[in-house]
């Protein structure tokens, strides 16, 4: 062994051993292995920053960017509120829940998709009187696998198709992962739906951010326009349209003509509906239904904005000394003066009839405010109200169902048919979400992980060390050796359980950077083509079923799910052993070694 070799030995075997000892965050560990390898002397100071213009963190990037966009839109809420209402039974809604998750994990990043689904698996909890910890768990390992279905589902794919390019001149395409994952995943969605029993019952935990908010509903104000899908509908419509978590309380008609709220009254254009309910349920009301909110300028064509202003809504609580205290909106001109609008009122204890414009405020009133997210803060402050811990506020920002899964659409078909490059596609993808405005500016800089891109750019130079001074080559003769013992199954058995292994304790990402090389050269040093066993570091490290620390949508659950540790293998390690066992030949079937 060099000395060369031994310093890359070295700062791998110390980076290890700072992401298990978990006090530091993963990329300051990255970034201090990149300066202890730069100081060695095995990076050269002008390699130091070249994984910052890497096509991996372009496209990690860009995929977040894009992500966020499609979960924005709230296409996938609408069509699963509207397809899965009438689904009772538990094992169905196993079944719907973890496939969605895994389809839409294939498109977009699998913690994005994820956090999508929990409000659905929540909703659906309450509705069969379960615990969500019967849910939560197989959402998350069905968005593990969703993930190995596309380049763009995980990051370990993404870099793997990088590192192939790299090693043989021509990375994975787009659909070059489908064979196999979605071989695992129709595998592994039938297992979580059919033994989700090994997992325990847990009760979430308490004190999460909705109970602390404990706001009672909302009343809001909404026309009905020309374009109003519920025109010429009943008042019951509107209700199914939020599974009947939003009431009409009113109907106000012509010359401020009152009308009684009956299930089967018919609604006319320019009927000005007061709704009552939760934020979520007065988001999927009145964009379901496409009502007009009262005083909402957002999507104004001849509206006078500055190009930077993205307009958005905000909960606030009127304090003691908040100049709208015993004002109307009406009276206060909040539009005129303040550049703001009134979207919806709460009052505890209390329902509200008037007319949002003829609502007196009271001190303690909480309020959704509508306008430019920049100026905000400040006009909160001059009307002495104070903002609400942050929580996602659909009703009254602009959401653009389709655009984004139309922009998704072409760049997958752009890079599926070799068009562009995946870097230059997404990233093109990403600039488009922001021109179209299916993202605010503010959101996409938001969504993007900048932990999660400093670590890559900052461990693609270190992991480049160990090829350049020969590490990769002891490694692979080393497992050369074991393996010449087994069966050619058992050395690709061998890569994907090795992956899967250190995953927990390293992180996905920094796993495939590592283990990639060692694993193409220890297939040439057998003979074997290097695709099965690319392939299986990059299933090893997105499968990561064993811990609550390995992966975020693992992390994402453990809160709401309320489990501990230990349940994580309960349900993880079966799983585990069937994707090795239905994995390994599946690879080999679409992948020879020869």
């Amino acid at each position: 062994m060099t000395l060369d070799q031994s310093f890359s030995f070295g700062i791998i075997i110390a980076m290890m051993g700072l992401f298990i000892w978990g006090r530091l965050r993963y990329d300051i560990v990255a970034a201090l292995a990149l300066l202890a390898a730069v100081l060695a002397g095995i990076v050269p100071y002008n390699k130091a920053f070249s994984g910052f213009s890497d096509d991996i963190v372009i496209i990690v990037g860009s995929a977040l960017v894009v992500s966020a966009a499609v979960a924005r839109s709230g296409i996938i809420e609408v069509a699963l509120t509207r397809y899965g209402a009438g689904i009772t039974s538990m094992r169905t809604q196993m079944f719907v829940l973890v496939a969605a998750v895994a389809i839409l994990s294939a498109f977009v990043k699998n913690i994005g998709a994820l956090a999508i689904m929990i409000p659905i698996a929540l909703q659906m909890a309450r509705r069969s009187n379960v615990s969500p910890s019967r849910f939560l768990m197989p959402m998350a390992f069905g968005a593990l696998l969703g993930g190995l279905m596309t380049q763009i589902g995980t990051s370990p794919n993404i870099i793997v198709s990088r590192l192939r390019g790299e090693m043989v001149g021509e990375p994975f395409s787009m659909f070059d992962f489908t064979p196999v994952g979605l071989i695992l995943t129709a595998v592994g969605v039938v297992f979580l739906t059919f033994f989700n029993r090994l997992l325990p019952e847990r009760k979430g935990l308490s004190g999460t951010m909705e109970e602390a908010l404990d706001i009672a509903n909302y009343t809001t104000e909404a026309e009905v326009t020309e374009d109003s899908t519920v025109l010429g509908k009943t008042v019951g419509d509107v209700h199914r349209l939020s599974e009947g978590s939003a009431m009409v309380t009113a109907i106000v008609r012509a010359s401020d003509r009152r009308s009684s709220p009956l299930p089967d009254a018919v609604l006319e254009k320019g009927d000005v509906l007061l709704i009552e309910g939760d934020p979520q349920a007065l988001d999927r009301a009145v964009s379901g239904g496409k009502l007009k909110l009262h005083g909402d300028k957002s999507d104004k064509k001849n509206q006078k904005t500055e190009p930077g202003d993205e307009f958005g809504s905000i909960e606030a609580v009127i304090g003691e000394t908040s100049q709208l205290i015993g004002l109307t909106a009406q009276t206060l001109d909040l539009s005129q003066r303040f550049g703001i609008n009134l979207l919806a009122v709460s009052r505890t204890g209390q329902r509200i009839t008037e007319r949002l414009g003829e609502i007196t405020l009271h001190f303690g009133d909480v309020v959704v405010l509508q306008g430019d997210m920049k100026q905000l803060p400040d006009k909160l402050r001059q009307l002495g109200c104070l903002p609400l811990a942050e929580r996602k506020i659909r009703l009254g920002n602009v959401r653009k169902a389709l655009a984004p899964v139309l922009i998704l659409a072409i760049a997958m078909g752009l890079t599926a048919f070799g068009i562009l490059p995946v870097a230059i596609a997404f990233f093109a993808a990403a600039v488009a979400m922001v021109f179209f405005k299916t993202l605010p500016l503010r959101e996409a800089y938001e969504s993007v992980e900048w932990p999660i891109l400093v670590m890559l750019a900052a461990l693609i130079p270190v992991s480049e060390s160990l090829s350049s001074t020969g590490g990769t080559v002891l490694i692979a003769d080393w497992l050369s050796g074991v393996a010449r013992q087994l069966p050619p199954y058992g050395a690709l058995m061998l890569i994907l359980v090795a992956a899967m292994a250190v995953t927990p304790f390293l992180n996905n990402a920094a796993t495939v950077l590592v283990m990639a090389p060692i694993a193409a050269t220890f297939a040439t040093s057998l003979g074997f083509k290097p695709d099965a066993f690319l392939m299986a570091v990059a299933i090893g490290a997105g499968c990561d079923f064993l811990t609550p620390i390995g992966h975020q949508c693992n992390t994402l659950v453990m809160g709401p799910g309320g489990y501990r540790f230990g349940d994580y293998a309960r349900l993880g390690l079966p799983l585990s052993i069937l994707v090795i066992a239905v994995g390994v030949p599946a690879i080999m079937w679409v992948w020879p070694l020869h």
